[in-house]
Parts: structure tokens; C-alpha cells; sequence
């Protein structure tokens, strides 16, 4: 359904550091700069991007939106919230652990990125 995901960012340099840990916690490489000046995460065939308003406004996060990034274990989720929040992440929300509603049991992590963009990890629990 998705091509990609980007969100705004006003400090890329900032984004980076975050982003370049969080995905390293999963299993990803750094992200790599186009000539455009955009960061760019290639990991499990999913491109996430990180640029620069295009129209030269701040950037800002989506009141209510949430980029949510597929784990394999529980172990996964907590290197990827404490790699987060060691990149200046914070943490919102519950703390990471199972979640229980609508018939399903979801490991969930969440987390701010530095410009404010809600993320987490979400795995399936059986």
C-alpha cells in the first residue's frame, strides 16, 4: 500500500543521529544524504525519509499520527526505545511492553523523534 514515509525535520543533522540509532537497533544501516538534502533509510524493503519542509516553513509533527516500525521481539523493541532516547528521543506514552484491546496482544514502543514526529515499534504477541 505504502511507497514510502517522510516526515518534516528543521535540524537533519539532529535527525540523523536519532534515526541512525533507532535503525541500527533494528537490524538497519545509517541513513544515506540524496543531493537534495534528504536522509534516506532503506531497511526490510520499507524507504523512510527525513527532509526539510519543501516549502520553507518549520517543520512540525502530525497531531494525532503515528509511524509505526515492525520489530521481531521484544528484545528488538527495547534496544530500539533505549536507542531512541540515548539520541535524544522521548519517551511517551505507557513504557514499552504488551498492550491488550480488540481481541489482540501487541508489544508496543513508543517514542518523539527530536522534531516531535510520533513513532514506535509494534510487534504481534501469539
Amino acid at each position: 500500500m505504502f511507497s514510502h514515509i517522510m516526515v518534516g525535520s528543521n535540524d537533519i543533522e539532529r535527525s540523523r543521529k536519532f534515526y541512525d540509532a533507532c535503525f541500527a537497533a533494528l537490524g538497519g544501516k545509517p541513513g544515506i544524504m540524496d543531493p537534495k538534502g534528504r536522509l534516506i533509510y532503506l531497511h526490510n524493503g520499507g524507504v523512510f525519509l527525513v527532509t526539510k519542509p519543501i516549502d520553507g516553513e518549520p517543520a512540525c509533527h502530525a497531531n494525532g499520527g503515528t509511524i509505526g516500525f515492525a520489530v521481531d521481539s521484544e528484545e528488538m523493541a527495547e534496544a530500539w526505545h533505549k536507542a531512541g532516547l540515548e539520541a535524544g528521543g522521548t519517551a511517551i506514552e505507557d513504557p514499552p511492553g504488551i498492550r491488550e484491546g480488540s481481541g489482540q496482544k501487541l508489544h508496543l514502543a513508543y517514542l518523539r523523534d527530536p522534531d516531535g514526529n510520533k513513532i514506535c515499534t509494534m510487534m504481534r504477541v501469539s
